[in-house]
């Protein structure tokens, strides 16, 4: 019998013996507990894909990945392309069935910019006219900021300069309104079970922590005639091995995360009529905290990159055809954005940097933590990083394993020396990666601040020619990766998924990986 099918074989008659209860319409497994579905609050792709499916804004994603009409049917543009007017739909209501109106995105605009809130996601709103002013205190009355609700249907937006993504910004989830009855209400508590409402095409019916969030298909939804899936249950299984066998056995039915694929059955898997895979917009990097030694030495940071032998890791352990990365931003994003080079693999120089910054051949480094979250491939690329550095550096760093949502505290809170890190673009432009690293993204998450990179990110949102644009991110790339050396690339993500195509439909890959529940359907 094949590991495959053993495997498959030995968690059939583990089920057997549970407890058995209504199977939902999709069983999706997502990499781990959502640290939390607030849209307002969510950074990471577990949490967004659920918050997606209870939240929408003016514009949602479909399955290719592209932004279209959502709770606004249409918009009006200036020719300065600086202001938009939106036309919400008429009789969209929250679940509840109270109206929502375009005076629900004043008051969410404003929770998720006001500085007390303190929103990781805030300068995703940047583009609009004051909003950063806003959120850094340095404008006190959200009547400046540029939204204004011409009625109870008409919203007016208005620009900082031209943004050619604007309307991809309209489809996140932190542009996502919230309802002001229940979240005043209820503070903190109104995201649990009986309490949350929403307007996307699902409601949360359920959420048992390591256990399961189960969706119901919101009725109130403007578009719930052409939502197929009734239920949805999203079991946060993070162990491949585990989610594998429960998609075998039928189980689960689908499985959208890079990570769950067991490198020991990574060529096995390929093969597989179920195995899906396409290139996107993501990048996996390892972070510096920059406000400890030795890492507040730019020197020492290079020489760690430079120590690293990016092919061993794609070839060796990762094997699903993943780009070597030599930058945050993969190449071709927005309008052709080519990255400038990034350090590559040169361990003499390394060692060269590593002795002129006091530690000849390592000697004397202090023991340093490589922080990571607790599955097979992490473990993996960890170790081999790990073993890098000690082979080309003579250096030792140690692993130091945390759970999901408490890996996400310590890298916010700058409670580690070297950390595992991965960005997912959310819409394809240079910018999406790229602004993470101002000083004042919430993001950021590494300690550095550089009034000279904020510049050039700045010039570039107002730059109107695309090529000058793109030269502006090229130069704040090289400071990022290469002059200051304050992340160290590692590989450009490929999407993974694993469905049956003859029987599950309404997935394709696409440069986001956004695949919207309210897309899929059984054959």
């Amino acid at each position: 019998m094949s590991r495959l099918a053993l495997a498959a074989a030995l968690l059939f008659s583990l089920a057997a013996c549970g407890k058995s209860r209504p199977r939902a319409d999709l069983v999706f497994i997502n990499g781990a507990e959502p640290e939390s579905i607030d849209p307002h609050i969510v950074t990471d792709q577990v949490g967004m894909r659920v918050a997606s499916a209870l939240f929408e804004g003016l514009c949602r994603i479909d399955e290719a990945g592209k932004p279209q009409p959502g709770l606004a049917e249409r918009w009006d543009v200036t020719p300065d392309r600086k202001t938009y007017t939106f036309h919400l739909r008429p009789g969209t209501t929250w679940s509840d069935g109270t109206p929502l109106t375009t005076r629900d995105f004043l008051y969410s605009w404003q929770r998720i910019l006001s500085p007390d809130f303190g929103a990781d996601y805030a300068s995703q709103l940047y583009v609009i006219k004051n909003a950063s002013a806003f959120n850094e205190g340095r404008l006190k009355d959200f009547s400046q900021v540029g939204v204004l609700a011409l009625d109870d249907r008409t919203l007016r937006v208005e620009l900082e300069s031209p943004t050619p993504y604007f309307i991809d910004l309209c489809a996140i989830t932190p542009f996502c309104p919230v309802p002001r009855h229940i979240n005043e209400k209820h503070g903190t508590a109104w995201i649990k079970p009986g309490l949350l409402i929403g307007n996307g095409a699902y409601i949360l019916e359920d959420w048992l922590l390591d256990d399961r969030i189960s969706l119901r298909r919101n009725e109130r939804y403007w578009d719930a005639a052409n939502v197929p899936l009734k239920t949805i249950d999203i079991l946060p299984i993070s162990e491949p091995n585990t989610a594998i066998n429960y998609f075998l056995t039928g189980q689960a039915d689908l499985i959208m995360d890079k990570g769950m694929v067991p490198t020991s059955l990574t060529a096995k898997l390929k093969q597989q009529p179920y195995f899906h895979t396409g290139p996107f917009l993501g990048s996996f990097f390892t972070r510096f905290n920059v406000t400890r030694a030795p890492f507040d030495n730019p020197k020492i940071r290079l020489a760690f990159s430079l120590a690293i032998d990016r092919k061993r890791i794609t070839e060796k352990i990762t094997q699903l055809g993943e780009r070597n990365a030599f930058s945050l931003t993969p190449p071709g994003a927005g309008q052709d954005y080519q990255p400038p080079p990034g350090p590559e693999f040169d361990p003499e120089r390394a060692r060269k940097l590593l002795a002129e910054a006091g530690y000849p051949g390592g000697k004397g480094f202090p023991r340093v933590d490589h922080l990571y979250f607790p599955k097979p491939l992490e473990r993996n690329i960890a170790i081999e990083l790990q073993a890098m550095w000690q082979q080309h550096l003579g250096v030792s760093v140690d692993l130091a394993k945390q759970e999901w949502k408490i890996y996400l505290d310590s890298m916010k809170e700058k409670n580690y020396d070297l950390c595992r890190s991965s960005w997912v673009g959310d819409y394809n432009d240079p910018g999406t990666f790229l602004e993470m690293f101002l000083s004042t993204n919430g993001n950021n998450r590494t300690g550095w601040a550089s009034p000279q990179y904020d510049e050039l990110i700045a010039a570039a949102a107002r730059e109107p020619d695309q090529n000058r644009r793109n030269t502006l991110f090229q130069q704040a790339e090289k400071l990022l990766v290469t002059d200051d050396c304050v992340i160290i690339p590692i590989y450009h993500y490929v999407g993974v998924q694993f469905y049956h195509a003859d029987r599950l439909a309404g997935l394709q890959p696409n440069m986001i990986d956004d695949h919207p529940f309210r897309c899929m359907r059984w054959k």
